[in-house]
């Protein structure tokens, strides 16, 4: 066996020699890049366009993306408009003389909508074989008239619901059965049809694995396995039966960790085993792609029968730089073309010369690539049953030929379905055609064939991504995708259930104490499991933190604050230390799933090390000075501050107000809820040992109704910091009013209190981004956040395909106890908060249509996730928060309307609009009262810095969570001014 990382030379000088003929084969009057220069028609035009003006291509691409949603000639001509005619677009003339119409709903603009949608659909066909199995099929016979293969993929494979899913899979029985019975009567195409006198299959289908379970998730290894599992066996055993050979692509990079051992594991099964008409894909770009190659090449030699590997560079490198970078995880794509195609060679001369384990099929339109693949073959003498090349139907027409011509079996790779479903798919090729570093539009612009032709530097130096977030070191969230983490994180969950029922106390003055009452904290997922127990503080041990803080609020006060920017740093290594078995705690104790429950932790690190650095940055104050006199204006802490932390996100909350605080210079007092008191304990065994002096921080678990109501009217307490619902916020608000005797100071209050929250979706929205995004929005720890969606508002011409999908998305949710990897929806709070939700559940069916009500466990305080329809905007169901999973689908006749339905209630906190319309986006971002509104997203999980969070009206009061402005809620701004001028004498004056 050759060493793939000896004898290159062996194979440079061939892969010259070939690389030459192919360019030569190429360059054809009817090549692709005559093609492109010709531009006479308005679809090559428009590729044109995008190759030639980068701010044009944008607009274009999102124009075209949005396009198949529009159906009336006026509203494609209003985004015509929308979308190109801006300042930062400078049109060529022929694309600016068409979009020159008075009105959308005139003739010119009419034609201009017609005319732009011609042009996409031609563009489209360029790329897709054909809408219906009949365009397809005749697509097919004329690749076979020019010898070459096909691997046909049915677009469409985003699936948001089961239902979804099983369509997917009765699509490709039924597209199989029809290929196969029409192809069987075709004449042999030598080489394609058989190699090595062997027959091989004359139809190849492409799926991707993810489309057979909608709710497909690394972290739920098991659930994924079997919800994947029966389908693919479905699939495996009639493709036998038609004659037909099945192809898996690679997805996303958080797929593939679990793809590869479920195929694996699958066609290691008794039934399969023998079968060598199976592929799968490996992508050139990740950076792990040498070693998921060798974890193939030993599989295959234990299993014994080839499989086909088809290597491609990958389509989704955007993409997976852009998550990786909002997750602050290590980026999993190289970040440099060179690097890529140096990995492709390299994973192509290994991939050959294991040949007799694995057989190759190499899909690049990068000539060079492909003569190296075929230097490699003849060198090695493999035979053509093994390898085959592979290009992208209407992407490299002439170089498939050439490759024919070459002696290489070729394949095309050729999507097949309507518009609608394809247009991701278009947009994917769109940008391998006119991104910068693409072969094609090298090609088009004629670079020089030593250029094309170079052997890509594998040692060259990776340029770094650009920093973003510099200001503060941000914690990633736990990657779930990566084994070890998500191992981990199970673990963990196991290792606390070691610890339960342990008693925890307040701390007070620096000293854990004893009180002679306590409560134990229940599981909500199953209520006999005690979390633990908490021991309650009255009014001696309150009235005894007090004093304490009162007494130990100077020396805090004149502590510099480095050395309180410090003491916020040291908590957030801690945290950041524990956690996986802080995530393990917040998932027992107040039911939330662990996806969710990591980002309440990194939350919480987040908060600790963007306040310290805010304070930094606040501590320099501002200096106002002219001659002859010097002004500063700084800051002071406020005093006491009482923190009264909710359940719902029972570290992440508690610890921003608790340090906000504290960096600060006040001495704050947490009273957390009674529902997450084992956390908030966990939180402030962390403060203590982060070394806080005594007096500081102090932990006072205690009822509401006693020790907040105390903490709330003391005369001693400057601030309250508070997090729950509207009706005990609003009593926080009149009672910190009221001046207490001995009182010196007006108490500031900082409440947020809720929302009623509504998602609009208008009649350009992507559907399947809109379902998924309300979904997990509505539903996501059981609705049981102030940022939940709890109301959509939908627009005529999608409201009945969007019900629908909603519907069978939420119908396909896993409703289970919080520590199940599968579950999605998990317990509501407690034995109140459950009888509560049914009630309002039921007072509803009488007002509304019921939609959907899922059934749930019986052991567990679970509350049925319920939609429901023909809901009345004024009812109690639109205008009241339930926190809990109850989601109210509303119509509406106009945008206008739409947003007036979403202004309609006392509540302003978080709002969410799904569109591709550039003046609704702008309209929303206007006059939709919200605190924060997401567009084209999920309306819950703020990040700190990136989208501070909080809202107005009866949403609450004070300036938002992790924002620039939070921290001055805790000081008090002082202005000094001094004459510096003696006997008409002044310093002189710095820069």
């Amino acid at each position: 066996m050759v060493s793939p990382t000896t004898n290159r030379p062996v194979y440079e000088a061939a892969t010259q020699s070939i690389g030459r003929e192919l360019l030569a084969a190429t360059r054809s009057p009817t090549s692709f890049v005559a093609h492109l220069q010709e531009q006479l028609r308005w679809d090559d035009r428009l590729l044109g366009w995008m190759m030639g003006n980068p701010n044009l291509r944008v607009q274009l691409f999102r124009l075209i993306d949005c396009l198949p949603s529009l159906t009336e000639p006026a509203d494609i001509a209003r985004h015509l408009q929308e979308y190109l005619v801006t300042p930062a677009v400078e049109l060529p003339p022929a694309l600016k003389a068409l979009l020159e119409f008075p009105q959308p709903n005139s003739i010119p603009g009419r034609l201009a909508a017609t005319t732009f949608t011609t042009a996409v659909s031609a563009l489209a066909r360029k790329y897709i074989a054909g809408d219906t199995i009949e365009q397809t099929l005749q697509t097919i016979a004329r690749l076979r008239k020019s010898k070459l293969g096909f691997t046909l993929d049915l677009l469409g494979e985003a699936v948001v619901s089961e239902t979804e899913a099983q369509q997917y899979l009765e699509r490709y029985l039924k597209t199989m059965a029809a290929l196969s019975g029409a192809t069987a009567s075709w004449a042999e195409v030598p080489n394609v049809d058989r190699a090595d006198g062997q027959q091989l299959a004359r139809v190849q289908v492409s799926v991707k694995l993810t489309a057979f379970y909608s709710q497909f998730d690394p972290l739920d290894v098991e659930g994924s396995r079997n919800g994947v599992g029966d389908r693919i066996r479905t699939l495996l055993r009639r493709a036998r039966e038609f004659g037909v050979a099945v192809h898996f692509d690679m997805e996303q990079y958080a797929y593939k960790s679990l793809t590869i051992p479920i195929l694996q594991e699958l066609l290691m099964e008794g039934e399969f085993r023998d079968r060598d008409d199976i592929g799968v894909t490996l992508q050139a770009y990740l950076r792990d792609s040498k070693a998921d190659l060798q974890s193939w090449i030993a599989w295959a030699k234990r299993r014994g029968t080839p499989i086909t590997v088809r290597l491609v560079k990958g389509a989704y490198w955007d993409a997976e730089t852009i998550h990786a970078i909002q997750n602050h995880w290590p980026q999993p794509v190289f970040n440099s073309k060179e690097l890529t195609d140096a990995n492709f060679e390299w994973l192509t001369q290994e991939l050959l010369e294991h040949h007799e384990y694995l057989y190759a099929a190499i899909g690049s339109h990068n000539v060079r690539s492909q003569a190296k693949a075929i230097a490699i073959a003849r060198q090695l003498q493999i035979p053509s049953r093994r390898i085959e090349l592979q290009v992208l139907y209407g992407m490299a027409n002439t170089l498939a030929t050439a490759l024919v011509e070459q002696g290489m079996r070729v394949r095309v790779y050729a999507p097949s379905g309507e518009l609608i479903p394809g247009m991701s798919y278009l947009i994917r090729r769109l940008l391998e055609n006119t991104a910068n570093t693409s072969f094609l539009k090298q090609r088009v612009g004629k670079v020089a064939d030593d250029v094309l032709l170079a052997e890509p530097d594998e040692n060259q130096t990776e340029p770094p991504l650009a920093e973003y977030e510099p200001q503060f070191e941000r914690a990633p969230l736990t990657n779930f995708s990566q084994v070890e983490d998500r191992d981990r994180a199970l673990e963990a969950i196991q290792a606390v259930r070691q610890q339960l029922g342990q008693t925890y106390r307040p701390l007070i003055d620096g000293d854990w104490i004893d009180t002679d009452r306590q409560i134990e904290s229940l599981n909500p997922s199953k209520p006999s499991e005690v979390i633990g127990r908490v021991q309650l503080c009255g009014t001696p041990e309150l009235e005894r933190a007090i004093a304490t803080a009162k007494a130990a609020l100077p020396n805090w006060r004149a502590t510099a604050v480095k050395e309180r920017s410090a003491l916020l740093q040291r908590i957030a290594d801690r945290i950041q230390a524990r956690q996986a078995e802080l995530a393990a705690w917040i998932v027992l104790e107040v039911g939330k799933p662990l996806k969710q429950a990591d980002a309440d932790v990194v939350e919480a690190i987040d908060f600790c090390r963007y306040y310290a650095f805010e304070m930094e940055r606040l501590e320099a104050g501002e200096r106002y000075d002219l001659p002859g006199e010097a002004n500063r204006y700084r800051y002071r802490s406020r005093g006491i501050t009482a923190v009264i932390s909710p359940w719902n996100f029972p570290l992440a909350i508690p610890t921003g107000m608790t340090v906000a605080s504290l960096v600060t210079g006040n001495c704050t007092i947490l009273k957390p809820s009674q529902q997450s008191c084992v956390i908030a304990a966990k939180f402030a065994e962390i403060v203590e040992a982060a070394g806080v002096p005594s007096g500081v921080f102090q932990f006072v678990p205690g009822s509401g109704s006693d020790v907040g109501r105390s903490l709330v009217r003391s005369p001693n307490v400057h601030t309250i910091v508070f997090t729950g619902s509207q009706h005990v916020g609003c009593e926080i608000y009149a009672e910190a009013a009221v001046l207490q005797p001995g009182q010196h100071h007006l108490k500031r209050t900082i409440a947020e209190m809720g929302g009623k929250n509504a998602v609009i979706v208008d009649a350009s929205a992507d559907l399947d981004k809109a379902v998924q995004g309300i979904v997990q929005s509505a539903f996501g720890y059981s609705g049981q956040k102030c940022s939940a969606c709890s109301r959509v508002i939908v627009l005529p011409s999608v409201y009945d395909e969007f019900l629908r999908r909603l519907v069978d998305a939420t119908r396909s949710l896993s409703v289970g106890p919080a520590d199940l990897p599968s579950t999605v929806v998990g317990p509501v709070i407690d034995e109140i908060s459950q009888p509560r939700i049914r009630e309002a559940i039921v007072s509803a069916k009488a007002t509304a249509t019921l939609a959907l009500e899922l059934a749930a466990p019986d052991e567990g305080y679970f509350v049925e996730p319920t939609i429901f329809t023909d809901v009345v905007p004024d009812s109690d169901l639109a205008q009241q928060e339930i926190f809990g999973p109850v989601l109210a689908v509303l119509r509406a006749a106009t945008f206008d309307e739409a947003i007036a339905i979403a202004n309609s209630t006392s509540y302003a906190l978080t709002g969410g609009l799904y569109s591709r319309t550039p003046s609704h986006i702008e309209q929303a971002q206007q006059d939709f009262e919200v605190g924060n509104l997401y567009v084209n997203r999920g309306i819950t999980g703020a990040i700190v810095r990136r989208q501070p969070f909080g809202g107005f009206k009866l949403s609450g009061v004070g300036s938002k969570a992790g924002g620039s402005d939070y921290l001055l809620q805790f000081l008090e701004p002082r202005t000094v001014t001094e004459n510096v001028q003696r006997q008409g004498f002044a310093p002189i004056e710095r820069a």
